[in-house]
């Protein structure tokens, strides 16, 4: 009997030594927890992408938006990822083309940061794969975030030991930029838009959430008016490139996507930019030169500007100055909801 009860002894101590090295262990591990937004009406979650490297938890989530607003982020701690995608504007900066360190004028506007997470390859012309390469690229841009190269940010981050901490944290390890995409990747993607009242009306929730402009505005949308030639899908867009004639009619032309595919078919195309929270997102195209709905309407009326590169879809639509007004009054009810929670961190990592 004593034999037994000094048996059952040393296994009560064995696991409890087991129970204790687990417990110190899950705490030494990154938090597995998923922390997806909700996908709200209009939205497709099937189409939400999240990679499998690179799980949304709460705690990376977090880190991401310290890093998205802190200024250290740049040679002269004057840009952070903020600065040029405001949440009061909708995630933009409202300039024709952005601003960064020592206030050089880059060449293209900010697009929105919002249902990024909807989308594979990133920026105007596409030259990023992933939500996680877009979110690191700004920072080694001499005009951005002016860092000489990702050794230097590293070298500056690693002297902020409250992101030494973070970093062991979420991901095990010390500070790396893969571990800095995947966060602000992670942040990017509960920047969200859906609900909206074009959404209540079109899915039949609400008969009175637009306009009856708004409403003859959505049947121009879709049949006369050509949009979602381009503008398709639940995210308003194909996520393909299109030549507009941009840039032809003053002599100095962006080449786009050209840059990155060496494609001829694609000089001075760039990619299609979702139209939800459209009327938050002034001023409109790639170099910025629209500063209202009406002018950019009043663009795709005229049919673009010729070039030799023109996309065939790009055509003179002939609406009437009512018509006109409709699918303005249509495209200003794609503001939604699902971004606007988001606020800047009263500290950062010390």
């Amino acid at each position: 009997m004593n034999h037994q009860k000094r048996s059952l002894g040393i296994w009560a101590v064995v696991a409890f030594a087991a129970f204790f090295l687990i417990q110190i262990t899950a705490a030494a591990e990154p938090s597995k927890k998923e922390a997806r937004p909700a996908i709200l009406l209009g939205l497709d979650e099937a189409s939400f992408q999240v990679p499998a490297d690179n799980p949304m938890t709460p705690e990376k989530i977090e880190l991401g938006r310290l890093l998205f607003f802190d200024k250290r982020l740049s040679g002269d701690n004057s840009i952070a990822c903020a600065t040029c995608h405001m949440p009061a504007l909708a995630f933009t900066d409202g300039q024709p083309v952005s601003a960064g360190i020592r206030r050089q004028l880059g060449g293209r506007s900010a697009p929105t940061a919002i249902n990024r997470a909807f989308s594979q390859i990133q920026f105007w012309d596409g030259r990023a794969a992933t939500l996680e390469a877009q979110s690191i690229g700004p920072f080694t841009n001499p005009i951005e975030h002016g860092f000489a190269d990702y050794d230097q940010m590293l070298a500056k981050m690693k002297k902020i030991e409250g992101y030494r901490t973070l970093f062991k944290k979420v991901f095990g390890t010390d500070i790396t930029m893969d571990g800095v995409g995947k966060a602000i990747a992670s942040f990017q993607r509960t920047l969200i838009s859906g609900n909206s009242p074009a959404d209540r009306y079109d899915y039949g929730e609400d008969e009175n959430a637009i306009s009856d402009s708004a409403k003859r505005g959505l049947v121009l949308f879709r049949n006369k008016a050509r949009c979602t030639k381009c503008h398709s899908g639940f995210n308003f867009t194909d996520e393909k490139f299109h030549n507009l004639g941009l840039g032809w009619d003053t002599g100095n032309v962006d080449l786009g996507r050209y840059m990155v595919t060496k494609n001829t078919s694609e000089i001075g195309a760039f990619k299609t930019p979702t139209l939800r929270e459209i009327a938050n997102t002034a001023p409109y195209m790639h170099d910025g030169r629209f500063g209202t709905l009406e002018e950019v309407v009043d663009f795709y009326n005229q049919g673009g500007i010729k070039n030799p590169f023109l996309s065939e879809l790009i055509l003179p639509l002939e609406l009437t100055a009512q018509e006109r007004k409709d699918l303005v009054a249509f495209l200003r009810a794609l503001n939604g909801e699902g971004w606007q929670h988001v606020k800047a961190p009263e500290e950062f990592p010390q």
